[in-house]
């Protein structure tokens, strides 16, 4: 009766403990949004210039890749780019080293609010979160649109950094939906038309940008392999229910298996969402 007694309240710790995780989480990635959001907004209140607060660009990582070319030819950064973007990316590099595509799963602010607009339509069309059933939308892509469109990313990394030889503002400026959504910058057709079809699309398939568009998660997709902080799988005690594939929101199959997919996240979804202690747990190496 004792060892019993101690299992249950053993596995009520173990829930206790992954709720607040996913708490953790839910909290940094509500700071990083609203930072952007301040930036941005502070921008736009106060102008830019010497005098004034710099733009939300100077603070994005992804302003390094674009302008790394410049800097180490020239010596100068492309506009709107500066140290700060250098500084940050470097931040980010370093996180991911350590723990992969962690970014991406909790303090990027695009990323969130994907997640949010994702998980509000969900709730909108008969989705639990208690009961882990979800809605109608999002909607997942059938695999053989899905498989071909996750390289995409891959190719707009590509792109943006060849055209970026030759650019004076960084290549993905005008169509960033992280800098039309944070910066407020609505002043045209095109920023309209993206920001739209950016919101639209996070609302039918979850983490959509992340999973076929985005050149920052492409760029740090490869550190997943070689984090010594990971996402891992014990074997022994794992049943293969597939309840981590459903809940993983970048729609890897076989979650349990593919603990290094590029695709990961580390949101650890499937750590929470894991009806067996311990089958599906964070470690070191």
């Amino acid at each position: 009766m004792t060892v019993r007694t101690q299992t249950l309240v053993g596995k009520r710790s173990k829930k206790r403990i992954k709720v607040k995780m996913l708490h953790v989480r839910y909290a940094i990635q509500a700071t990083f949004v609203a930072f952007a959001f301040y930036i941005g907004l502070r921008h736009l209140i106060v102008g830019g210039g010497p005098s004034g607060a710099p733009s939300l660009d100077a603070f994005c990582p992804f302003g390094a890749v674009e302008t790394f070319w410049s800097w180490i030819t020239t010596g100068s950064f492309l506009r709107t780019t500066n140290t700060a973007s250098l500084v940050i990316m470097v931040a980010v590099l370093a996180t991911a080293l350590l723990m992969g595509r962690a970014f991406c799963g909790w303090m990027c602010p695009l990323g969130a609010v994907q997640e949010w607009i994702a998980r509000l339509g969900s709730r909108l069309t008969g989705g639990k979160a208690k009961k882990r059933k979800k809605g109608m939308i999002p909607v997942e892509l059938p695999p053989a649109v899905d498989k071909p469109l996750r390289y995409l990313k891959y190719l707009v990394l590509a792109t943006i950094f060849w055209s970026s030889l030759e650019a004076v503002f960084p290549p993905l400026r005008e169509f960033c939906p992280y800098r039309i959504l944070f910066g407020f910058h609505l002043e045209t057709p095109l920023a309209i038309s993206v920001l739209v079809a950016f919101l639209a699309a996070s609302l039918l398939v979850e983490r959509f940008w992340c999973k076929y568009l985005c050149p920052l998660g492409a760029l740090l997709s490869v550190t997943n392999k070689i984090a010594p902080i990971k996402v891992a799988t014990d074997k022994a005690i794992c049943t293969a229910c597939g309840r981590c594939g459903a809940a993983c929101p970048m729609g890897i199959e076989e979650r349990a298996q593919n603990i290094t997919s590029l695709e990961c996240i580390r949101c650890l979804d499937c750590v929470d969402t894991c009806a067996r202690p311990d089958a599906v747990s964070v470690q070191l190496g």
